[in-house]
């Protein structure tokens, strides 16, 4: 089994910055992808920022230019560094990490989800 812990959210004024943290631990051979979501309310889940084991990233529209996602040194850790923050960027942000794990002689992949972490803007 996989667990997946989001932090680093809170409340921030217009324009400022936060860096939001996902640690993935547990049965982990390898990772391919993890990928930051955010969902406001009344609102559909959306990817905000995408990252690939081989060190690709994508971003939403809404927030290239803004945030980045990063790899830290950390083995299994994500940042999500956010800045020039908006008020549209409250939401719930969640961390998926898609991880490869060993059971016996065989591997398999399966995708996680974290519980979240809170993200408010202030205008």
């Amino acid at each position: 089994q996989v667990q997946v812990v989001e932090s680093g959210g809170g409340l921030v004024q217009a324009g400022g910055s936060l860096r939001l943290s996902c640690v993935a631990s547990g049965n982990i051979f390898s990772i391919n992808f993890v990928g930051w979501y955010r969902q406001a309310p009344g609102k559909q889940r959306e990817l905000v920022a995408r990252l690939t084991d081989g060190g690709v990233t994508s971003y939403a529209n809404s927030v290239k230019g803004r945030f980045t996602i990063s790899r830290a040194n950390v083995k299994n850790t994500v940042y999500l560094q956010m800045n020039s923050l908006k008020p549209e960027d409250t939401a719930v942000y969640y961390c998926n990490v898609a991880a490869v794990s060993e059971g016996g002689s065989y591997r398999y992949e399966n995708n996680y989800w974290g519980q979240g972490t809170q993200v408010t803007v202030s205008s």
